[in-house]
């Protein structure tokens, strides 16, 4: 039987903690930012955690 591959798509835009959990960049940064409050620019520069329920998925993808 043959290794898993990792999911390279997964695991450009995923990455994990030491405690397991999978981090994440936010989307709506990238473009058109004049239409977005300030304080909402200023909230999706932090760090997000993935849901519990997607988290599963994505760990199997990133460890391959």
């Amino acid at each position: 039987m043959g290794k898993i591959k990792t999911h390279k798509a997964s695991a450009k835009r995923f990455s994990l903690t030491g405690t397991g959990k999978v981090k994440i960049n936010h989307t709506n940064r990238r473009h058109k930012l004049g239409l977005k409050a300030t304080k909402r620019k200023r909230d999706l520069r932090k760090q997000g955690y993935l849901d519990e329920s997607f988290a599963r998925n994505v760990r199997k993808m990133i460890r391959g």
